[in-house]
């Protein structure tokens, strides 16, 4: 039975709605975390992406533990939804192979280091003749210019460099590390995930792609938009324990009887008034910040997490337990969000958190594993990718 117009319209409304990024083609050469974990965002959007990947030189988060079927959940997750084929690109015939997919390719992501695209033949001047609609976004360390553009860099690098760890942790203990990628992710993934896009969009109107250069020490030192302004126009460098969100004053963590930790997070005055009148504190006139905060923590320190979770629950006050991964996965706030998801074969994954209807979450690909299809595609007979398997091509 045929859909009638309207419902055919009305139908793929839905579809778009639901998978926006529908048709959209992704080269992705990335590895590790910011290039994955950007193409994973347009991969839950509904954009096609290809993984060109070394099978000789694999990536290391495949390799991390536990392992679900040969890869890591780590790898399951920045990974799901793609497609992947192996290439050595250092094989003559590598650049060729790239060129003709970047002939039916709207957006290509690279990760490797200043010049080392351009040594293989592959940097956005050589393939925009190719097509010049591609979009090329570049995610390194500390972009294609200056003088660290070939430096090397991690998370915790950038993190410092940018001024950001000097007003983290305590002052007796100084920095610590976070756990949490910030500079991959919040100032790698996400500014790249967004530039493509206003790319795409403007693409629409000039017809012409563009070239991005996205430096995560950067957009680190961009995302401290409270304090780097301040200490530029005449305020004080911030130190640890120095301001109003680094510890100075009310808004901290606590430790409660039996070693775990609570956020407090009572700003504004109505928040602390109803905290201070929970915790029988006599606040008013307002405390000092830290007379107030010591009060608090004496207070905290007498009874286990459990006991004030029961007792602050319900009041509006900006409080909340610090829980572990395991016990915010099974938060009924995460429940109800469907942030936890349980494939067919048992594995626990992350949802998406864009805020389209979520899809249901595909695997991801074994190395090289689409190398054949997408071959036949562009042409190749299966005698010639023989030849070239056996060349090494897909090394």
């Amino acid at each position: 039975m045929s859909l009638s117009p309207v419902k055919f319209f009305r139908l793929q409304v839905e579809i778009g709605l639901k998978t926006p990024l529908k048709g959209l083609k992704v080269l992705d050469l990335s590895t590790l975390l910011p290039g994955p974990y950007a193409s994973m965002l347009l991969a839950d959007l509904g954009a096609d992406i290809l993984r060109v990947e070394s099978a000789s030189r694999h990536d290391l988060v495949r390799g991390m533990p536990p392992q679900i079927d040969g890869q890591s959940a780590a790898f399951g997750y920045l990974n799901r939804g793609k497609q992947s084929l192996a290439l050595n690109l250092k094989h003559p015939e590598a650049v060729k192979v790239i060129s003709e997919l970047v002939g039916e390719y709207d957006i290509l992501i690279e990760q490797f280091r200043p010049g080392v695209m351009a040594r293989l033949g592959l940097d956005y001047e050589t393939l925009r003749q190719v097509n010049p609609q591609l979009i090329y976004c570049s995610i390194t360390g500390y972009g294609q210019t200056g003088p660290y553009r070939d430096r090397a860099g991690h998370d915790i690098n950038y993190l410092a460099l940018s001024g950001a760890a000097s007003h983290m942790g305590r002052k007796s203990q100084g920095p610590a590390p976070m756990g949490l990628q910030v500079a991959d992710v919040a100032a790698g993934s996400h500014p790249a995930v967004i530039s493509i896009l206003a790319a795409v969009i403007g693409r629409q109107s000039s017809g012409e792609g563009c070239y991005l250069d996205i430096s995560m020490a950067d957009n680190t030192l961009a995302l401290q938009a409270l304090m780097v302004p301040a200490a530029l126009n005449g305020g004080k460098d911030p130190e640890p324990e120095g301001n109003f969100l680094n510890g100075a004053g009310v808004y901290d963590y606590y430790r409660t009887a039996d070693d775990r930790y609570i956020s407090v997070g009572s700003l504004e005055p109505q928040f602390r008034q109803r905290l201070a009148q929970a915790m029988n504190i006599q606040d008013n006139p307002p405390l000092e910040e830290r007379q107030f905060k010591t009060l608090l923590q004496q207070k905290f320190i007498h009874r286990d997490l459990n006991s004030w979770c029961e007792q602050l629950a319900a009041l509006d006050i900006c409080v909340e337990p610090v829980l572990t991964v395991s016990e915010a996965a099974q938060h009924p706030q995460f429940i109800a969000r469907q942030m936890i998801v349980t494939r067919d074969n048992g594995e626990r994954q992350l949802g998406s958190a864009l805020g389209f209807e979520r899809q249901p979450i595909r695997s991801a690909p074994r190395c090289g594993e689409q190398a054949e299809q997408i071959m036949i595609q562009l042409g190749y007979s299966p005698g010639e990718i023989e030849t070239l398997r056996e060349s090494g091509l897909f090394d």
